[in-house]
């Protein structure tokens, strides 16, 4: 099944028409916004099950719920955040102003999700978890689709997407040392234990602070092209339309998703993996999120020179296979060794997905501009961010089939045998929707950026 528009793939180096004054963001500066936005959603993702499930004891089964309402709502309001971005028309430009307010709103509702009234627990546990988990990711998929609008803006040829695709994920990299790696030391070594919950409200706050700044030193210094803000302003329904009608909509955003998705659980589920599986402590999270980490920093820069040679639509296609192989390794782990061998291995089939996701997504939104004269890479972006949201929704039915397979329903109830039940949720899951994004990614056809004609 071939899916896309009617041209043959093509993965040759072509460039669009240059502009004037292209150099409106140095490509370090534009990549450090990545920091800033992976800090608060790392930390989010990395340890809101170990808070809240296995600390705070509140039930799988509520987890699960509010993560599903929350896809519902995040369906919602992520097109339309694009599509205001869209349409906003200001002397800042139009993807500055969210920036600079997303940020730190952002920051202010991840110190608040983990710092729950003491003595919450129960319904009111529950509540307080599902508005700022959900106001949390909104703000989250506003700064993204804003920030992830600017990078075929800035940089309009492929090759100089590549480069700032993978110094932003370096930075992205670095993020995630301190959010997730450096993390479980602060919150159960540094600042709090084991078992109580001070060390994570000490550690967002930090956190919280130091991405707001960052993303406002980034968006301070965008030089948006004017040119891109066009008269006429996107209207809603008709780009809705359009959207949904775009076979390379649903198949790389479905396709993508699958890897996502993949890697949300990995990062929900790595510490009590360690705890329970690996039978170790939570700090020693910080050894094998370190290691697969630094692997995949490393690799980033092999992938930039894979893309080179045979375009970002090819390297995507193999960075799926290796990460599915690494899950399997990553099944028959028996200890922190065996699991640092195998997260290394997963460390190079993540940094190909880094390098290449974007740059396949971004190829649609070049196919979109050049095909209806309208860019509007927030609406579209923000549609494919909903593929990605739903990787919370699958975490929670993924973390409530714990419950009905193996009887864990939280820290206080963890069934007989919690080491199956999270070789289970960090190994077999990811793997077969890796498997399914390898497969359906072989189907996709989709033109990198077109050169300019001769004059």
């Amino acid at each position: 099944m071939s899916t896309g528009t009617d041209a043959r793939e093509s993965d040759q180096h072509e460039h669009p028409p240059a502009r004037r004054d292209e150099a409106r963001i140095h490509p370090a500066r534009y990549a450090i916004g990545m920091f800033g936005t992976s800090i608060p959603i790392n930390l989010i993702r990395g340890s809101i099950i170990l808070f809240y499930v296995d600390i705070l004891g509140m039930d799988v089964r509520a987890y699960a719920i509010v993560m599903a309402i929350y896809a519902v709502v995040d369906a919602i309001d992520n097109p339309l955040l694009g599509h205001f971005s869209d349409r906003t028309r200001s002397r800042l430009g139009r993807r500055r102003p969210w920036l600079l307010i997303g940020a730190p709103l952002l920051a202010a509702c991840t110190i608040a999700l983990f710092s729950p009234p003491s003595g919450a627990d129960g319904t009111s546990l529950v509540l307080w978890f599902a508005v700022f988990a959900i106001l949390s990711e909104l703000f989250d998929s506003m700064l993204n689709a804003n920030y992830g609008a600017l990078l075929p803006e800035l940089f309009p040829h492929e090759q100089q997407r590549g480069v700032a695709n993978a110094l932003r994920q370096g930075f992205q990299l670095v993020a995630m040392i301190i959010s997730l790696a450096l993390t479980p030391l602060l919150t159960t070594s540094v600042f709090g234990t084991e078992t109580t919950t001070r060390g994570f409200t000490v550690t967002a706050i930090l956190y919280g602070l130091l991405a707001a700044g960052v993303i406002v030193v980034m968006a301070t210094g965008v030089k948006e092209d004017p040119d891109y803000a066009t008269a006429q302003r996107p209207r809603l329904l008709r780009g809705i339309r359009q959207v949904l009608t775009n076979p390379l909509f649903w198949s790389v955003g479905l396709t993508s998703a699958c890897y996502l998705t993949a890697m949300a659980l990995v990062l929900a589920g790595i510490q009590l993996f360690v705890r329970y599986t690996l039978g170790l402590e939570v700090a020693y999270a910080f050894v094998l999120q370190g290691i697969v980490i630094v692997v995949t920093a490393v690799a980033l820069t092999v992938w930039a020179r894979v893309i080179t040679r045979i375009g970002a639509l090819r390297a995507w296609r193999i960075a799926f296979l290796v990460l599915a192989a690494a899950f399997v390794g990553m099944f028959f782990t028996v200890d922190l060794l065996t699991a640092v061998l195998a997260g290394a291995v997963l460390g190079v089939g993540w940094a190909g997905m880094m390098a290449t996701n974007d740059l396949v997504v971004a190829r649609v939104l070049d196919a979109d501009a050049a095909r209806h004269g309208e860019h509007r890479e927030g609406l579209f972006l923000s549609a494919f961010g909903v593929f990605g949201r739903l990787s919370g929704g699958v975490t929670g039915i993924a973390l409530a089939s714990l419950g009905v397979f193996f009887g864990y329903t939280s820290g206080d109830d963890p069934g007989s045998d919690p080491g199956l039940a999270f070789r289970v949720y960090l190994c077999v899951y990811p793997f077969i929707l890796v498997a399914i994004g390898a497969v359906a990614s072989r189907f996709i056809r989709v033109r990198a950026p077109q050169a300019a004609p001769a004059p």
